[in-house]
């Protein structure tokens, strides 16, 4: 049997595995935070990596020192990150080649930290809505990553068990949350929010970029 040979489906990650926005979404959130009294610690992104909008809006409200009540933080935060989508997609390398090249092999799916309007949004700017069997947020799971809650829920909408998912993700708390669900893992480390070793050490295969992933045959037996 190959690397993969028992995978079904490809689960992808969004934030840092399809579009660069890790970068974008720092930028934002600290400005933001910035503008409204806060204090924007310097591990402050890394530690927000994987939380559901309930769990990031509350950080930036109650942690961070942003006077504002969680939901007007998550909806002003939200806004202000599809008016920068609007403005370009910052795809990574590769995204729509292997997303367009596996989905034509076997089904793939998506399992998002990011809130669904802005899930929707990129889906409809990148033309890649016909190409998910399912997408999944945080938000309509429950606990964001770490916990598994979002990659069971999307095992769930593909009538898949967790084993015959493979997950493709950058964070500490996204290879974590895929491993905790039992899934397949493949990292592709996002060069400037690398994982924890830890977390590296949670998966299957580690890969330099997406460009590699369709040579993993995943789905093929041999």
């Amino acid at each position: 049997m190959g690397i993969g040979s028992r995978v079904e489906a490809v689960i992808f990650d969004l934030d840092g595995v399809l579009i660069d926005s890790e970068p974008v979404w720092e930028q934002v959130r600290r400005d933001f935070v910035l503008e409204r009294g806060g204090h924007w610690p310097q591990d402050a992104q890394v530690h927000l990596l994987g939380m559901s909008t309930v769990e990031w809006a509350r950080y930036l409200s109650a942690d961070l020192g942003v006077k504002m009540p969680p939901d007007a933080v998550a909806n002003e935060v939200t806004d202000r990150m599809a008016a920068r989508y609007a403005d370009g997609l910052p795809l990574m390398p590769g995204a729509d080649d292997t997303l367009r090249t596996l989905a034509g092999t076997l089904p793939v799916a998506l399992a998002s930290s990011s809130p669904r309007r802005l899930i929707d949004s990129v889906l409809a700017v990148a033309g890649w809505g016909r190409l998910l069997e399912t997408t999944v947020s945080t938000d309509e799971a429950g606990r964001g990553k770490p916990a598994p809650d979002v990659y069971l829920s999307t095992a769930g909408r593909l009538d898949l068990p967790p084993s015959a998912c493979a997950a493709v993700e950058d964070s500490s708390n996204g290879l974590r949350s895929a491993a905790a669900a039992g899934m397949f893992v493949i990292a592709i480390p996002h060069p400037r929010y690398p994982p924890a070793p830890d977390a590296i050490g949670l998966a299957d295969v580690v890969l330099a970029s997406l460009t590699d992933l369709p040579a993993l045959g995943l789905g093929r037996a041999g």
